[in-house]
């Protein structure tokens, strides 16, 4: 018998996502993953001047508005022929790093954390700590109350399999706590460098407007050390602890074989070395990235664009009721082909291209404590384990930047905006790799094009009907109980989507055997 389930939305992430399955014998045997909303910011930025570009940029999303800025602003520099100063290099790296930390440990304890976490034991706590009372007596008087939304936003949730060990659970919520506050530092350790958070206003071409002072540098270190001791202490040892509980999680969620990176947190001013190397891994082979190589097909996305274009080349033409179109996401290809990009991506390639860095002598340590091999990372808990390491990562090259800067000294190079030109910004971002085209006319912007980690992972089926890396990775999925389908959920969080990003009309005449709020 085959079982059709949808849950929409899928919640606990960002934006507006419905995932469709097939279930034969207990395993999903078909998926489609639908962003749910148009996003029209390329449309909104034609005609207007370049400097616009990052600013407007930002508000394609306000949980990773960094990123946007960093392509944004990259794509002006390639289209300006400049380079950044090394002040300015340096501060836009440790500026998109604090998104970054407070982006994975967002999607780890508020987004993820709650798929393995049994929040109610909180009602059996027997401590002292007035913030896990206060949770204890939430969940319980909502629960007396009879209210649809009882024990918001921790409950109603799925029936499922969740941690058994009630230390563990009430350690887990202590952290949750913890991660609000933290993530809280993370923001305003963008905030010195950026003005504010979300949205920052100091990236410009050329570098940044905000000069290195001794005591701006005093206070983002001191926050980082702090956000540090959290990641070392408590983020990874916790990642670490879930996934000893959900060992068959390293063998849910494999998805594709193929992983790109487009290199992030550049280490020069040419922008030829980076943090996270560039590349596009096979199998166990690394190749050199190739940016003319991307094309975005629609075949099956509500765009009446012609397909297979290169971002360049490609337009934002909304078509809504396009006859087999499931999604308001394009499907973005490398050489043809269905890429993972993310935190898993860049391990994997930094793991494969160079066996003595430190993120590969971390990976190593983790696997052998989980007594995993790197195989193992291609899947659901890998995902939650490379994002965790990759904050340790990030952290320490954040506290080497930082010493780097040059109180006082240049932050941004000269410029004049072209008369005709076009650049594009390839960088990284929590989720993955994230790229911004642009296309330059009588000193206006002609084209605007915006491809996003989302777009790559959680796009749907192309012309040739290949998957997505979402659709791909469910498929295998085990589903113990058709009303109950905490599994794909699961699978589907550890890629941390961002709908905001990927897509911004919503169908609501689709029919459905199971429907979900979760």
């Amino acid at each position: 018998m085959t079982e059709t389930i949808i849950i929409d939305p899928l919640t606990r992430i960002e934006g507006h996502l419905k995932i469709e399955i097939k279930v034969e014998n207990g395993k999903v045997t078909e998926a489609y993953s639908s962003g749910e909303m148009f996003r029209g910011i390329e449309i909104i930025l034609r005609d207007r001047s370049p400097l616009d570009a990052p600013m407007i940029a930002q508000r394609i999303c306000g949980v990773c508005p960094q990123v946007h800025g960093t392509g944004s602003v990259m794509a002006l520099d390639d289209a300006f022929g400049i380079k950044p100063a090394k002040n300015g290099r340096i501060i836009r790296n440790l500026m998109l790093g604090s998104n970054f930390l407070q982006s994975h440990i967002l999607h780890f304890y508020l987004l993820s954390a709650l798929d393995f976490v049994d929040i109610t034991a909180a009602l059996d706590y027997k401590g002292t700590d007035s913030k896990i009372i206060k949770i204890k007596e939430w969940i319980k008087s909502d629960l007396d109350s009879g209210s649809r939304t009882a024990g918001s936003p921790f409950l109603p949730r799925y029936e499922g399999d969740y941690v058994k060990d009630h230390e563990l659970n009430i350690h887990a919520i202590a952290s949750y706590i913890k991660a609000i506050e933290i993530r809280r530092k993370c923001h305003e350790m963008l905030a010195i460098f950026g003005g504010k958070m979300p949205h920052c206003q100091t990236l410009v071409p050329g570098g940044v407007t905000c000069v290195p002072t001794v005591d701006k540098i005093m206070a983002f270190k001191s926050r980082l050390s702090e956000i540090k001791n959290f990641v070392e202490k408590t983020y990874i040892p916790d990642v670490i602890a879930i996934a000893k509980n959900y060992p068959d999680y390293f063998a849910i969620g494999k998805g594709t074989s193929d992983f790109m990176s487009y290199g992030g947190f550049p280490e020069n001013e040419d922008n030829s070395s980076w943090l996270f190397p560039r590349g596009v891994l096979t199998g166990k082979k690394v190749s050199d990235f190739e940016a003319e190589k991307i094309t975005e097909f629609v075949k099956h996305s509500k765009y009446s664009s012609e397909s297979g274009l290169n971002p360049y080349d490609e337009q934002t033409i909304p078509s809504p009721f396009k006859k087999d179109a499931y999604s308001w996401i394009k499907s973005p290809r490398y050489n043809g082909k269905v890429v993972e990009v993310g935190p898993l991506a860049r391990a994997l390639i930094s793991y494969s291209a160079n066996s003595n860095s430190e993120l590969n002598n971390l990976v190593k340590s983790a696997l052998t404590e989980l007594s995993a091999s790197p195989e193992n990372l291609i899947s659901t808990m890998g995902r939650h384990a490379a994002r965790a390491l990759e904050s340790k990562i990030l952290i320490d090259r954040m506290e080497y930047w930082l010493d780097e800067l040059i109180p006082g000294g240049p932050v941004a190079n000269d410029f004049s905006i072209p008369l005709s030109s076009k650049g594009k910004g390839l960088t990284e971002g929590p989720r993955g790799s994230l790229g911004h085209w642009i296309k330059i006319e009588n000193k206006r912007i002609s084209n605007y094009q915006a491809v996003v980690p989302t777009t790559w992972n959680g796009s749907p089926k192309d012309d040739n009907n290949n998957p997505g890396p979402f659709e791909m990775a469910l498929i295998g999925t085990p589903v113990a109980d058709s009303k109950n389908p905490i599994e794909p959920a699961r699978v589907i969080r550890s890629f941390d989507p961002c709908l905001a990003c990927a897509i911004h009309i919503i169908d609501m005449e689709n029919e459905s055997v199971y429907r979900f709020k979760i």
